[in-house]
């Protein structure tokens, strides 16, 4: 299998401006902003109308639109309408309010979090996530090792090392935020099965991006950086159980007994989620765990109640699938332009099912966990949707990875993602008639 040179030379500056007549003024991109949202509510709606019918969440419909915006299919059936769309200045603008919906919508995923079932079986959330990064980092590095031995995979300045530690990462990371929409719309966050999937979520990705920044330090000659990674992400556990959690409680006592927030509560509860997120950001370790952990430490009434119903429709509705769509555009499915490519691109998606899943299971069966929880867990912890992108956005932006390898993994994080639902229903109805 071999990589063209064209194709690696129209592809490696995916993030330079290219449209040399795409120069637009900071009204007009002002203006094409309000356009562009509405196309990408548009489309997201539109799928999400069609895919409900076969029981697949909004989430789903959202990281198709991103495909269907993106270079796979309007850049290649009408290009001239994907230039003057999406011109390549209009980038940052997408990729800024895309954070800062993922920073939004986890705050109020912690903010739902229920701590009390997550004690009740600690230890088999411990069990379940140590599994869900073990079996991945294995498989994963062992996959990373034949794909380095392929041209035009991994970039230039990557070595093996590099190659085994992102992979290894990449097969670890469950969707965390998918994951807990997925529950969120299942209605069954407050079951022993949600918690546990998303307890377990949790600790296998904080420590993927813990990884993530080990390759990151090392890929860039700083190791400073795995350690104030590390470092960094304790620090923050402290200052929030002993800052952040006294300050929160004052504010609960403000909000009454309906879950009517004030404004002032909410402006500075915005203020705190802002500066976490900042703060886990530069540490290295994602901003969204830093949103998560925040909203973790808020005290269960109504505040929680009252914060959620306050941010969590604008996040989820409006800035969210902005963040499916910028990664949509930079996925180029026609890069996979070989049998042995889309074969490729078959294995991954085989070692990221069998690495995550069986894992997983094994652990809650040993754990404890019924047959059908079990089931159920480890069909959740397969998920890699949002939090897959992210990072391989990550690592195409530093140069690690190849656009063609980033198309092949954003279709694995397609695949798993589109297959949780299905299968998770299935598991569920078993448990519910058994």
């Amino acid at each position: 299998m071999h990589c063209s040179e064209t194709r690696a030379d129209r592809t490696t500056n995916i993030f330079e401006p290219t449209l040399q007549w795409a120069r637009v003024t900071l009204p007009e991109l002002a203006s094409l902003a309000l356009l562009q949202l509405a196309a990408i509510l548009l489309v997201c709606r539109g799928i999400g109308w069609a895919i409900g019918r076969i029981r697949q969440p909004q989430v789903i419909a959202e990281m198709i639109a991103g495909f269907l915006l993106g270079p796979s299919l309007l850049g290649w059936a009408a290009p001239d309408v994907s230039a003057w769309l999406f011109p390549a200045e209009s980038k940052p603008i997408l990729f800024v309010a895309s954070q800062i919906g993922l920073v939004l919508y986890m705050f109020c995923v912690g903010a739902e979090f229920r701590i009390d079932l997550l004690r009740q079986q600690g230890r088999t959330a411990a069990a379940v996530s140590v599994a869900g990064i073990a079996g991945p980092l294995v498989i994963g590095g062992a996959l990373a090792l034949y794909l380095y031995a392929q041209p035009g995979l991994y970039a230039d300045g990557a070595t093996r090392a590099h190659a085994v530690m992102f992979t290894a990462a990449a097969m670890a990371i469950t969707a965390f935020p998918v994951l807990a929409r997925i529950i969120s719309e299942r209605g069954i966050s407050d079951t022993a099965v949600g918690s546990l999937a998303l307890a377990a979520g949790a600790i296998g990705d904080a420590a993927a991006w813990i990884l993530l920044a080990f390759v990151l330090a090392s890929f860039t000659g700083d190791t400073v950086l795995g350690v104030l990674a590390v470092g960094g992400a304790a620090a923050y556990v402290v200052i929030l159980y002993v800052g952040a959690r006294p300050i929160l409680a004052w504010l609960a006592r403000r909000v009454d007994g309906q879950g009517r927030v004030p404004a002032s509560v909410l402006a500075l509860v915005i203020v705190l989620l802002a500066l976490g997120a900042w703060f886990t950001d530069r540490v290295g370790v994602h901003s969204v765990f830093g949103a998560f952990l925040l909203g973790v430490a808020v005290p269960r009434g109504p505040l929680a109640t009252g914060l959620r119903a306050a941010i969590e429709p604008l996040a989820a509705t409006l800035l969210v699938p902005i963040f499916f769509v910028y990664s949509g555009l930079n996925t180029e499915l026609g890069l996979l332009d070989s049998v042995a490519l889309w074969s490729v691109a078959g294995l991954i998606f085989a070692v990221a099912c069998i690495g995550k899943a069986v894992p997983c299971w094994i652990a809650a069966r040993m754990s404890g966990a019924s047959q059908s929880d079990a089931m159920g867990v480890a069909t959740l912890m397969n998920a890699r949707g949002m939090v897959e992108l992210i990072l391989l956005n990550i690592g195409l932006q530093q140069g690690i990875i190849t656009p063609t390898l980033f198309a092949m993994m954003v279709l694995m994080a397609l695949g798993t993602t589109l297959m949780t639902g299905p299968i998770f229903s299935l598991v569920w109805r078993r448990r519910s008639a058994g």
